[in-house]
């Protein structure tokens, strides 16, 4: 084990205590987000050692959420002790080099590791020159449920659409199907799963976890070294064991996803998470394994929509989403994309430089947008409740569900048109369950409708009537939706500056139209909105009716 002991003392003992050998026939290095037993390279105890690599030099790159940081050191400390009471040889190294580095020196002393292929650009444009030079053997991941080749295949040729993706999935696997076509008569159920939430049925009550040792000192360590990281670690809620996942996979079975698939897309002050089964970050992890967590869902008895529903998340939008990230490079295989030199300059955070080889990802920025990250994604009032509100759960908890994310979030910040590679690193830092594969696409690409049509058809833009059908938030909220708001001018006046491009887009035809019946008087009270509004954001004000 290479650390000082003395950051994690209870861990070391905890390893300690297994005398675990320490030669193996062969080595496998087990990244961060590979947590994972099941169809991986972790096998054979009696042959295969494990190489885990904690570095600080990635966790200070970005202003990574606490209880995100703690989600993965506890988890990735545990899954190495319960690897270690296998009886695998364990290398642990802690250090405040890069991967690359640190790596390189384990080879030096123990030859060349084996390794499944990084889930995230990032750490295989880091691992590169490793992996050229053989000091790295490049293995399949096996966390994916999908190939490129499916993918190729099923999605065809630039623009690639989801649907077309999930249906041909969906065929070729039997997922869902019978004889007559897909289970129910359609491949997605998303009409059937729009209902606002008003309380009933009541929404399940998240399980606590009771931190052990291991956990508590990973607490410690994130609170001491990172306290200057946004957002705050609330131990209660951090599964950190593989029984804290089996529970909360559990809970989500049981008390989610009967209901899952009606309220998907409500948004409440009341219950945060409502009927969402909050597993993501254990996914990503490789906690949960995507596969197993596929296969759960399709034998359970629940209702149609719910199933449907949640399938399509894991085997169509998650799966699309990482082949969309590796088939444009992380978006820089894009007419007039720009990368970015450093991670988070543009939102203040200066953390080390990057590594060779590695830099900040795509700026593709198609419409322009030029506004800097307000202050109140940090959590400055803004006076919209909406805003505001989501913002104080992501800062808590580092977590909210898709919509609060999609509508909220990142509608808000297309249409205060904040730069679109602000507004994703201040996604990936905040969110326990954000990587580069998932959430480029998810901001750069859905949310701001940066990338124009490479895999969306058309902005995911709406005014407060949307808002305040799907949630509570207005309730309380100093505007009135249908008459004071600024939302509403605001998607307006957005409609009226994009007009060119978005009439491109069938989808948006009917939209326009009714933008075109809209007053010349309206249409210039919408830019004065949209100008006020972005002046008081730029200088960290509170807006008021």
């Amino acid at each position: 084990m290479t650390f000082d002991p003395e950051l994690a003392p209870a861990f070391a003992e905890a390893l300690a205590s297994y005398g675990v050998p320490e030669k193996a026939d062969r080595w496998v290095y087990v990244p961060y987000d590979q947590l994972a037993t099941a169809g991986t390279l972790v096998r054979d105890p009696e042959r295969t050692g494990l190489v885990f690599v904690e570095s600080a030099h990635k966790a200070r790159r970005r202003p990574y959420h606490q209880q995100k940081l703690a989600l993965l050191l506890a988890n990735m400390r545990h899954f190495a002790l319960e690897r270690a009471a296998e009886g695998f040889a364990i290398r642990y190294v802690m250090t405040t080099a890069p991967y690359a580095e640190a790596l390189d020196e384990v080879v030096s002393e123990l030859g060349p590791l084996h390794l499944m292929e990084p889930a995230e650009r990032e750490l295989r444009a880091e691992l590169a020159t490793l992996v050229d030079g053989e000091s790295l053997e490049l293995h399949p991941n096996a966390l994916w449920l999908t190939t490129p080749e499916e993918f190729r295949e099923f999605a065809g040729e630039r623009p690639w659409r989801m649907d077309r993706f999930y249906q041909g999935l969906r065929r070729a696997r039997g997922i869902l199907m019978d004889d007559e076509g897909p289970v129910g008569g359609k491949y997605s159920f998303d009409a059937d799963n729009r209902q606002p939430w008003k309380g009933d049925p009541p929404a399940p009550t998240a399980p606590c976890f009771a931190p052990d040792a291991i956990t508590e000192e990973v607490v410690a360590f994130v609170r001491k070294v990172f306290a200057s990281h946004p957002g705050e670690v609330r131990p209660e809620s951090l599964p950190a064991t593989a029984d804290d996942a089996e529970q909360l996979w559990r809970w989500a079975k049981s008390e989610c996803l009967p209901c899952f698939g009606p309220y998907e897309d409500a948004m409440s002050t009341r219950s945060r998470t409502l009927f969402h089964t909050t597993v993501s970050g254990l996914m990503n992890l490789g906690r949960l394994a995507p596969r197993r967590v596929l296969d759960d869902v399709l034998a359970l008895d629940v209702p149609l929509n719910s199933q449907e529903g949640f399938v399509r998340q894991v085997l169509g939008w998650r799966e699309f989403m990482r082949h969309v990230h590796r088939e444009t490079d992380g978006f820089r295989d894009l007419p007039g994309a720009t990368v970015d030199a450093a991670p988070c300059e543009r939102i203040g955070h200066e953390g080390p430089a990057p590594a060779d080889g590695v830099d900040g990802g795509s700026a593709v920025n198609r419409h322009g947008y030029d506004l800097p990250l307000p202050a109140a994604y940090w959590g400055t009032t803004s006076g919209l409740r909406c805003l505001d509100a989501v913002v104080a759960q992501v800062m808590e908890t580092g977590f909210t569900h898709h919509i609060p994310r999609l509508m909220v979030l990142a509608n808000l910040a297309t249409l205060f048109e904040v730069h679109p590679r602000e507004l994703t690193d201040w996604f990936w830092a905040a969110f326990v369950d954000a990587y580069d594969w998932v959430v480029e696409p998810n901001v750069i690409g859905m949310g701001t409708f940066a990338t124009g049509e490479v895999f969306t058809t058309k902005p995911y833009v709406s005014g407060a009537a949307y808002i305040d059908r799907m949630s509570d938030f207005c309730g309380d909220c100093a505007f009135r939706p249908k008459k004071t708001c600024p939302i509403t001018p605001l998607y307006w006046a957005y409609l009226a500056r994009h007009r060119p491009t978005l009439s491109k887009s069938f989808r948006m035809k009917r939209i326009l139209a009714n933008l075109d019946r809209r007053s010349d008087e309206k249409k210039t009270s919408d830019a004065a909105t949209f100008e006020r509004v972005r002046a008081a954001l730029r200088a960290g004000e509170t807006l008021e009716p």
